[in-house]
Formats: structure tokens, sequence, C-alpha cells
């Protein structure tokens, strides 16, 4: 879909906007909206509200149990009203802001802005901060380690000078640009749900090849185990101590935030390892003085497992595989599996990642705040392994990983789609927003529920 431009385009005098349509105005953001920096001083208000990138502001108790925690003392809250924009100071670059369709209390460090009626719609000053490149702007003035993090205030937005039309026309611009995005949004949401799908099935597929085997016509037998129910009759059952030569723990020496280049040294992170996949690129590279253990050097085909993360990640496995000549080595929160013969690494690797490998390891997993668990080695040497002949591990192992490969590539597909639509629908907002498109002439299709009214009122 294309759209044409406006007849005629004036100089804006502002560097990152360019020309604009003649008969827009450019103007400061305090023009069109005003800081709200009333607080609950009385404690009355107990709607505690909370925003989520990418979702905008909600109920803080529906947000569940990520990011900051609720305060006890709700007296130094901002107060937040229907119709305001609410942005989190820290992460606003990673879509972490809304239009308020509550009326409540958020954190003093949220930023809170009134949109000023005559001059601007609710809805289009929304658009105003959700384009990407204002986004950029906005955090080059803030203060942070990580440009995507950096705390911005008030003072670094209001004078930042944005295109501005008349209300009726941004009236126009909010129908095409809900209309446009929601249907855009509509398709992200498929592909997520299909990326969910092809996540189970690939689960699904692991599970149930290391502990029913490829045979359907095999005798079964009961394991005595209720999470593991019947295996092949042929299979033995035993801790992994019995398949185990050694686990060897890492060292977390001083580094950078940057990855090692070729022929460096670095420190693999958690996240370098991911359900069976290794990330060669999550690590860090080791500071100039740091000394290395040669003997903890990553190897191809070493069994990796995390020692410590989330509830939902600790013990996560995967089978090291290396494409650079950056030498690595294990993290101190990273075990190294060395197995006896009888064992095959990567059918081990499948296990710990199946579901019934998973329970075992969520039923261990200590800590004293469960947001970072830990597993012990006495708790891996005492995982139980369903265990077949070494050439059955192999064609088990062969089978998951063909398998996971085909599934891998349809999740690489969808991804990539996801990608693709997120940056059409950035791409859209920043063009309506700043006059590189003309809609004036444009009109919903038959039976939709946008309209130019429509979105004067509406609330996120």
């Amino acid at each position: 879909m294309s759209f044409p431009k406006y007849p005629e385009y004036k100089d804006s005098g502002v560097e990152w906007l360019g020309e604009v349509p003649a008969h827009w105005e450019v103007t400061p953001v305090r023009a069109f909206v005003e800081e709200r920096t009333s607080k609950n001083a009385s404690g009355d208000e107990e709607n505690y509200l909370s925003l989520m990138s990418n979702v905008g502001v909600i109920p803080y108790a529906e947000k569940g149990d990520v990011g900051n925690k609720k305060p006890d003392d709700l007296s130094k809250c901002k107060k937040v009203d229907i119709g305001d924009l609410v942005i989190n100071s820290m992460n606003y670059g990673i879509g972490s802001y809304g239009l308020s369709g509550l009326k409540g209390v958020c954190s003093p460090v949220y930023i809170v802005l009134r949109p000023v009626e005559e001059k601007v719609l609710p809805r289009y000053a929304l658009r105003i901060f959700e384009n990407k490149e204002f986004q950029k702007l906005a955090q080059s003035f803030g203060q942070g380690i990580l440009a995507h993090r950096s705390s911005i205030g008030w003072g670094d937005l209001k004078n930042i000078k944005v295109p501005m039309p008349g209300t009726t026309e941004q009236a126009q611009l909010s129908a095409f640009l809900d209309h446009e995005t929601a249907r855009i949004d509509a398709l992200v949401e498929e592909q997520q749900r299909l990326i969910e799908l092809l996540e189970e099935k690939r689960q699904a597929v692991i599970s149930h090849a290391v502990t029913k085997g490829l045979d359907p016509d095999v005798p079964m037998t009961d394991s005595g185990m209720e999470w593991l129910g019947e295996v092949p009759a042929h299979w033995k059952i035993l801790p992994l101590s019995r398949t185990l030569e050694a686990i060897e723990q890492g060292w977390s020496p001083n580094a950078s935030n940057t990855p090692a280049a070729p022929n460096e040294w670095g420190v693999v992170k958690l996240s370098s390892i991911k359900k069976g996949s290794f990330k060669e690129d999550e690590n860090k590279a080791l500071l100039p003085g740091a000394d290395p253990d040669p003997s903890l050097e990553i190897k191809n085909g070493d069994l990796l497992v995390t020692r410590a993360n989330t509830p939902e990640l600790v013990g996560d496995a995967c089978i090291a595989k290396k494409r650079h000549q950056s030498r690595l080595i294990l993290s101190d929160l990273v075990y190294r599996l060395t197995l006896r013969e009888s064992a095959k690494t990567r059918f081990v690797c499948w296990f710990l990642i199946s579901d019934f490998g998973r329970s075992q390891i969520a039923a261990d997993a200590r800590g004293s705040s469960m947001s970072m668990a830990k597993v012990s080695q006495s708790h891996i040497r005492s995982w139980l392994l369903p265990l077949p002949p070494a050439t059955e591990q192999q064609e088990i192992a062969d089978y998951v990983s063909k398998e996971l490969g085909d599934i891998n590539q349809l999740v690489q597909a969808s991804e990539e789609a996801l990608k693709l639509l997120s940056e059409r629908r950035s791409a859209l907002i920043s063009a309506a927003v700043t006059g590189k498109i003309d809609v004036r002439g444009w009109q919903p299709p038959a039976g939709s529920s946008v309209t130019a009214d429509s979105t004067q009122t509406e609330m996120v």
C-alpha cells in the first residue's frame, strides 16, 4: 500500500525533521502536553498503575511478578487521570509508555503528561511519542550506561520540536493509524501464536523421543515413577551419576560488555545456553590482565548446563558448537558435564531439555530469591535418566536433531516475519506523524469501527 505526499512542503528548521507539510506548525512538546506532578499526598488513591513494554498502562496486579515492586507507601506516587500520557523515564526507548484509560497513581519516576485539549488529541499525542525517531532523539539526552535504558525527564522532552497538524487532520491521521496498526497487530498475534505452537511441538518431539523411543511397537514397562510413566522395557533407568565422568564449574573473571574478537579470550554468559542451542556471541571479552585457565576453555561437543538462572531457565542445557575463533571459557554459573561411553552427549542434552528432565530440575532448584534459582552438582548427579543402548541413543538424537531443524526453520521464518511487521508498523507511524504521507483522502473500509470521530476520545 502506498500513499501520496503532500502537495507542498516547507523547511522545518529542525535537523531531525527536515521538510514538513507547508500548512503544519512546528512546535515544542511543551506546547501540546503539560507535565503533571501532583502527588497522592493523602494516600487515598490505592489503584497503583504500572507500565508494560509494548502494552501500555495497566493495573499493577495484571503485570505479574516482573519489574519494580509496588511500594508500601503510595503517598509519594504521582496521580494519573484517564487520558494522561505516562512514560517510564528509564525504559521509554523499549516501549514502556502509554495513554492511560485508568485513574490511579504511578511510580514517582514515571513522567505523567496531560495533552492540551485545544492543541492535540490524546490519541495523536500518543502517536507522536510512539515515533521511533522521536524516541531516539529523546533517549540521546538521557543519562545511563545503556542507550535504550538512559534515564530521561520532562526537561529532556519539553523542548523537542515536532510537526503538528490541526486537530481535524490529527483525527484523520489517528483513524488511519488505528486501522493500519490494528491490521499489523493482528498479523503479529498470528505469528506469535504460530511460534508458540511450534515451540509446543518442539517440546513434544523431544519429550516423546527421549522417554518412549522411536519404535511404536516396542514392549513397554512401568517405570515406577508417576512423572515418567511407561518406558521401553529394554531401557535402563539410572541416576545421571552413573553416566558421568566429571562435572566442572567455570570462573567469572573481570570482563567487558562486548563479545570477544577472534583469538581473544571471552567468558560465556548465561544467555549463551538456550534450549539446546549454543549462542556463541553471547560472551564477554576478558579485560587485560585476566589470566584465563586453558582447562576451562569450551570445546566443540561440550555438554553445558546452567548452574543458576531464573526458575524457568536454570538447568538449561546445550551442546557447544563454535563457529568463530574466539576462545571461550566456562563462567562460574555454567557446568560442563563429561559423560562416559555408555551415554551419548546429545541424548542426555535432549533429556535435560525434555518435560521430564525439566520436572526434576524444577523440583531441585533452590535459591533465597526465586528470581535466581540454583542447582548443585549433587542435584545433577541424582537426576534419573531413562537410558537406551548407545546405538539407540544415537538414532534418537539424530531423529530429534532433524525434526528440530525443520521446526527451527519455521520458527526462524516467523521471527523474521515479526521483525518485518514491527519495522512496517514503526515506519508507518513515523511517516504519518512527520507528514511524509498524505492520508487526508483515506477512508476506512466498509464495516470498520474506526472513524475520525472515534479516535478523539478512545483510550488505550
